[in-house]
């Protein structure tokens, strides 16, 4: 068992570390896509003609209004990930205490509680990141990359 153990730790490290080596290729294709995305996006904007304040604006500033929209979604996104793995990760164990002394009855209502809070709160944030670029007329699924 404790070989097994082992050999789980060990290919576990060996991912991380060919991750981590090949972080720098994989941002550098997500730049990339994200600038064809706002090139193809800045093509849409001028074609339609629908937000009079992003006509107004140069090409170098629009794209750069995008690039930096884009990111700043990339950032939230991450953020909101990372909230709610670590808010899964506390109503799984809060489920547990309750467990211990509610048996799985309570472990089971303590679990749905923990995802209907984690649903609730992915929705607010979502909306939260997508509110200042929908004011700017910016349409956010334009600019994500998955």
């Amino acid at each position: 068992m404790v070989i097994v153990l082992e050999i789980l730790l060990v290919a576990g490290l060996v991912g991380l570390v060919a991750s981590y080596l090949f972080r720098g290729r994989r941002e550098a294709e997500r730049q990339a896509v994200t600038e064809q995305r706002v090139a193809a996006y800045m093509q849409t904007i001028r074609r339609e003609a629908s937000n009079p304040e992003l006509l107004a604006m140069s090409d170098g500033e629009l794209k750069e209004l995008l690039l930096s929209s884009a990111r700043n979604l990339r950032v939230q996104a991450d953020r909101k990930w990372y909230l709610l793995v670590g808010g899964g990760v506390v109503a799984f164990f809060a489920a547990i205490m309750v467990g211990t002394e509610e048996g799985t009855r309570g472990f089971g209502i303590a679990m749905l509680v923990g995802a209907a809070v984690l649903y609730g709160l992915n929705e607010y944030i979502g909306r939260r990141m997508r509110e200042p670029l929908n004011k700017r007329g910016i349409d956010p699924e334009r600019l994500r990359v998955e």
